[in-house]
């Protein structure tokens, strides 16, 4: 029998300082307390790294606001580097981002290595500004630079029989520590349908805020797609392939009752321990309604006619 684990932690607790303000905040109506900063989280520090050449700038969430770079380098999910949110900020310096190959194998008309400064050669960097959501119940808006999946697949020319595409991360205990503890099997692997890794919303980053990509966010190079859950976004990316089976990814390999293949943001879908209707983003301070798809419905559903979301969660 599996033991309950609490869906809340120490980290999730109210701030002291906005304990101390709750007679403010309830007088400030919810219209102004869904602004009200969260300290720990709302530093509003610059951006830092090498900048890179933005060629366009996309906004597709809505004209939110930014989340602060604080927040976005400083409260991560990244096994590899720690188990908690603030550690791998703490911890990224192990990783050696340079000299960096991905390897490109299996259904593929050319299975080749490409070094990173190869990619960023090929394709113009562009921002895209997008919401992001974790299956945890937070989330962020982040403005991720990088250029399209689809002209990366396109570019490499899969075969008629790849029907998915597998993405593997670094597996090296030295430069990521955390996986030197059995949380999951690794190295971490996830995995998409190319009618999905072809839709103009999945993007490869490079970098955010038109900085360089941090280690902890993934560096050099990492999955993108707002429509599902965080944990699809797979970091520091070393292997595709492209196959003609579904790929046994990590977290549904590990948990499948909880974290299936496609993690579609599904606020009708709870996971076992907590639920998806509602999240908070980080810097506000009341919850609000999760949307299908992340509010990406439009853009994606047509993916997924005909399938059920409930069990093709």
């Amino acid at each position: 029998m599996r033991s309950w684990r609490p869906d809340l932690t120490e980290k999730d607790v109210t701030p002291k300082e906005t304990y101390l303000r709750r007679r403010e905040i309830l007088q400030m109506g919810a219209a102004g307390a869904t602004t009200l900063l969260v300290p720990s989280l709302a530093k509003a520090g610059e951006p830092q790294g090498q900048q890179l050449t933005v060629a366009r700038k996309i906004e597709k969430a809505g004209g939110e606001g930014l989340t602060s770079w604080d927040s976005v380098t400083g409260y991560n999910n990244f096994y590899e580097l720690a188990s908690d949110k603030e550690s791998p900020a703490r911890s990224a310096g192990s990783l050696k981002v340079r000299p960096w190959t991905v390897s490109v194998e299996g259904e593929v008309k050319q299975p080749q290595k490409i070094d990173i400064e190869t990619l960023l050669r090929w394709f113009p960097l562009e921002e895209r500004i997008y919401r992001m959501r974790c299956v945890e119940a937070w989330s962020m808006v982040i403005p991720w630079t990088g250029f399209p999946l689809a002209d990366l697949v396109k570019r490499l020319e899969p075969t008629s029989r790849a029907r998915f595409i597998a993405f593997e991360t670094l597996f090296d205990p030295e430069q990521l520590p955390g996986q030197k503890r059995p949380l999951l099997s690794w190295p971490y692997i996830e995995g998409l349908r190319i009618d999905e890794a072809t839709h103009p919303l999945a993007f490869l980053s490079v970098g955010l805020y038109g900085r360089v990509l941090p280690g902890q966010n993934g560096a050099p190079l990492r999955l993108v797609v707002p429509w599902k859950y965080g944990f699809k976004g797979i970091k520091s990316i070393v292997r595709i392939t492209f196959q003609e089976t579904q790929p046994k990814t990590a977290w549904a390999a590990s948990q499948p009752s909880e974290y299936g293949f496609y993690a579609n943001v599904n606020p009708e879908v709870d996971h076992p321990r907590w639920s998806q209707a509602r999240e908070r983003r980080i810097g506000e301070f009341l919850r609000r309604k999760t949307l299908p798809f992340n509010g990406y419905a439009d853009e994606v559903v047509s993916l997924y006619s005909g399938m059920d979301l409930r069990k093709n969660f």
